[in-house]
């Protein structure tokens, strides 16, 4: 009885391995993807990212498997991060922002990364070129520092007059914000504006800047493009509205929670076209021969309920361009 006993439960366990074996084998392909955020920030990336293999016939939990991590805006925490995923392993990490994706390539040289929306990854020391990248990265980018100039173009057009205008940054994240700080920095001095820096890298420091600014008596803000100042885009916006500030950002959810203004690429769409990066990886293509894709495009969304709120006319010419107007 016993015996028999045994060998069934050897059976039993014997089933349950290759089941295990069985259940892995499916999900083929692991993909690792690496965020500064956290899970509700980047929920809409990862869904393009889904949405992006699913239209080349990978599946997440079927025959593909997402490994994420999250650094809850603790940006010295993505090497540790990436050192994670990379000894998991994966077959490819995805990385969302400038700061992640150093954080990969400096971790593996033999690991496709496929980055989400970096900014300069040429002027990051990233790729070589965006035609021919040249190493282990490839992706999409979202030209935020190009994007610079605009918003502060908009933000003038908005108020005109304007002279002096606060830049909240955040130096957590150095390397990508320096580079649309010196794009920014351009555009003021062709517009004539000066411009005072503002540090905020958590809840506690945007509330004290803008103790600041409301005694330094700059006539506009310009919320840089970034994962812990687009977290808490509904704060920075009711706080610019409670200075009457006329406001403008390169998070793409900034008018939509209130701000005035905000100019930005997709994340989602980058992150769709992502997911096609990495199938085609998965195929057997090599990053080094994948050219780096940009935005064709930018969204631009004016809240004239905001308007209305902080007294600010908005010529109708700038209404007439919004691709979005937030009534």
């Amino acid at each position: 009885m016993i015996p028999r006993l045994a060998s069934r439960m050897l059976l039993l366990a014997v089933i349950a391995l290759c089941s295990v074996h069985a259940q892995s084998h499916a999900a083929g392909p692991r993909i690792g993807f690496l965020s500064p955020g956290t899970p509700e920030s980047t929920a809409s990336i990862l869904a393009g990212l889904r949405q992006g293999l699913r239209e080349h016939g990978y599946v997440d939990g079927t025959n593909i498997t997402i490994e994420s991590r999250f650094a809850h805006y603790q940006f010295d925490r993505l090497p540790d991060l990436a050192r994670e995923l990379i000894g998991l392993p994966v077959d490819v990490l995805v990385t969302n922002v400038t700061q992640a994706t150093i954080a990969a390539r400096d971790n593996t040289k033999t690991i496709p990364i496929v980055m989400v929306g970096v900014s300069d990854p040429v002027a990051s020391g990233l790729i070589s070129s965006l035609s021919r990248p040249g190493g282990n990265v490839t992706g999409t980018s979202g030209m935020f520092a190009e994007g610079a100039g605009k918003r502060l173009e908009l933000l003038n057009e908005a108020v005109p007059g304007l002279r002096r205008v606060g830049v909240l940054w955040n130096p957590a994240n150095r390397v990508f914000q320096l580079q649309v700080i010196r794009e920014t920095e351009a555009a003021a001095r062709a517009l004539g504006i000066q411009l005072q820096l503002f540090e905020a890298r958590d809840l506690a420091s945007i509330e004290r800047v803008f103790a600041t600014i409301s005694r330094e008596r700059v006539s506009g803000l310009n919320v840089l493009p970034d994962p812990t100042l687009g977290a808490h885009a509904s704060k920075i916006a009711t706080l610019a509205e409670k200075a009457r500030l006329p406001s403008v950002s390169g998070s793409g959810t900034y008018a939509d929670a209130g701000g005035l203004m905000s100019y930005a690429p997709s994340l989602t769409e980058l992150a769709r076209n992502s997911g096609g990066y990495v199938a085609k990886l998965l195929k057997g293509a090599k990053p080094a021969e994948l050219p780096v894709e940009q935005p064709t495009k930018f969204e631009f969304v004016i809240n004239v309920k905001t308007a209305r709120q902080i007294g600010v006319t908005l010529p109708q010419s700038l209404l007439l361009r919004a691709d979005r107007v937030i009534q």
